[in-house]
Formats: C-alpha cells, structure tokens, sequence
C-alpha cells in the first residue's frame, strides 16, 4: 500500500468525538422522494424522479444550514454557472460501462445521440430506519441501455449522521453484472461526484471548454461573486494540483456567507483502484474516480475492471459536510482510519 504524507493545516471541524443527533426520515412515494432530516432539521433529500437519469441527493444542507450544493439545473441560482446540466447533487454513476456513457447523459442530450448514453432507472427505496445517532436509507436500482435491457443491479445503503457542525453520509453501493459481462474502461469522468455551491469554486477570469465521450463541447464560464474555494488531499496536494493525483481522501473548503464551509471525501481501503485519483475541477465538480487509471497516470497504470455475469463489486465512501470551526488535517486522517476500519 503507498503510504502518503498528511501535512498540517487549519481548515473546518470533522470532530470524531462530538455528540450524534438523531436521524429521521419523511418518505413520498409518489413524489419519488425522501427527506432526511438530522435533529429534525434539513439535511438532504434522495431523489429519484422518473425523468431523470439518475437517483442523486439534492440539494445538501451544512449544519448551520449552508447550501454545500449548485442548484442548476433543479432550481438555478443567481450567479450560478449553468454548465455541465449533468453535475447536479450529489451522485455515483460512470462514462463508459460497456461503453454506454452514463456519466453525461443528461436533458440535454438529443434524442437521436441517447443511444449511446445510459439511465439508471427502476429505483425502488427498500428500507428507511430512523436512529438516535445515524439513519439507513436502502434503495435498488438497475444500470440500463436505452432499450432498457439490464447490465448491473445496484443495491445501495446510505448511513447518514450529523453533529453541531457536521453532517455525514456513509456510501455503500453493490454493482452487480447480470446476463453480460461489464466492462469499466479507464476513463476520465466518474465515480462518485458532487458540484458544489460557486462559493467553493475557485476563483477565475477564464473560459474553458470541456467535451464528453461524444464529443458534445460544453463552455465553462468565468466564476466571481465570492468564488474562494481550494483542494487540500490526503498527498498534501493543494489547489489544482489535486486533479489527477491519488489519495485516501480530499477535502473542498472555502467560505460562504461569511462563514467557513467544507466537504470531504474519503476512500476505503477495500475499494478498486484504492487510493482513488481525484477527478477535483476548480469549477466546481468534486469527484472521487478510481477507475481511470489509465487517463490519470498518463498510461503508466491501468484496471480496466471487468465483472463477469453474476459477478458483483462493492465501493464505499464517507462525505463529510463541515462548518463553522477550524481543525487540523490530522482529523481528516482519523477520520479516514476510523472509516476504513
């Protein structure tokens, strides 16, 4: 296992001490929704709408109640960008499962290229359990073409939790082959990805241009009103020298309101590809990809994960949510200790 170097710096509280408030849940079927609540306060909602191409949690609140997510495309914002309409929430699917991209595909795709794209459909919620210091949240999913023929079932398990300035979610998700087998190849855009609040953008007076695995262009405008945001990962790697390089976990912070804000995200030790490579952009997508090995080692490394039928592979990953006191990156890597355990 390659061993990384954790340097000291002060940025938001992750205290693995402080005290757990109780998790409940508000669940409406036919809304295709369910809230989540920590001490009776808004956390983040799961939702699964039929015309959406994923299940996400959206939007996602800090403990003192921060929007930590972009509200483009559900609910735009003034001063938002409103590029990439895929980054929305939070998420887990990637660009090229048996070459289907189902990282990208979203309404904006057109109806004669969806083809070539994926859906994550057939969300059914299995299990809500409230609890006095976490709540489980357990759904099914299957991973489709668009003739809605099968390639992976995916069974989930969200652990959510929270304290006076934190707010957790634990990820686990099974991905299991059915008839054929699944191919992940190396690429870029995957695995488990949120788009943050502008305020955590980082500052720039450019316009760039990103293309998917189609080839459609999609330009990303300059950011301002009060973007501050940085990387700060497990390496010691800062700013944008975050993307691309592996490590246990990476944390985005910056302020917002005044007000220091903050999410990590940590790897587990039994995951693929383990410690992932960070697929962490300055405009605001933050996402944990420990597939594309072959794309973010230059092609010195390569995984390429294949599942045979009946085969199935499980990732997990902690997010934690921080706000309103500063720590030291040790707790990051206590934290990582105690969820690798």
């Amino acid at each position: 296992m390659k061993k990384y170097l954790i340097i000291a710096c002060c940025y938001f509280s992750l205290s693995t001490n402080a005290q757990t408030k109780n998790v409940s849940f508000v669940r409406n079927d036919q809304d295709r929704k369910v809230d989540v609540l920590i001490d009776g306060k808004p956390f983040t909602s799961f939702i699964y709408p039929a015309d959406m191409e994923k299940p996400i949690l959206y939007p996602i609140f800090a403990a003192d109640g921060a929007i930590l997510t972009r509200g483009f495309p559900l609910n735009k914002r003034e001063g938002e960008r409103v590029d990439h309409p895929h980054h929305v929430g939070l998420w887990f699917n990637y660009e090229s499962v048996n070459g289907l991209d189902f990282w990208n595909n979203s309404y904006a795709i057109p109806a004669e290229k969806k083809v070539k794209y994926g859906w994550i459909r057939n969300v059914k919620v299995n299990k809500v359990e409230n609890g006095k210091s976490s709540g489980k949240l357990s759904y099914s999913a299957n991973w489709e073409n668009q003739a809605k023929d099968v390639l992976l079932k995916e069974q989930t398990t969200f652990v959510f939790s929270g304290t006076d300035h934190t707010r957790v979610i634990d990820r686990i998700t099974t991905l299991s082959a059915q008839k054929d087998p699944v191919n992940f190849k190396d690429v870029k855009d995957g695995m488990l990805g949120i788009r943050v609040t502008k305020e955590l953008e980082f500052p720039s007076n450019k316009v760039e241009e990103f293309a998917d695995s189609q080839g459609n262009i999609t330009k990303v405008s300059a950011s301002g009103n009060g973007a501050n945001g940085t990387y700060l990962t497990s390496a010691g790697k800062t700013g944008n020298d975050a993307w691309g390089t592996r490590g246990n976990w990476c944390v985005l912070y910056g302020v917002k309101d005044g007000k220091h804000l903050s999410v990590a995200i940590i790897d587990h030790p039994k995951n693929p590809g383990y410690p992932t490579y960070w697929h962490a952009r300055d405009y605001g997508l933050f996402a944990a990809n420990p597939l594309g090995q072959a794309i973010f080692s230059e092609g010195k490394e390569t995984l390429n994960l294949t599942l045979k039928p009946g085969a199935s592979v499980t990732f997990r990953y902690r997010i934690i949510v921080g706000s309103g006191t500063k720590v030291s990156a040790e707790t990051l890597n206590a934290q990582a200790a105690n969820f690798g355990k």
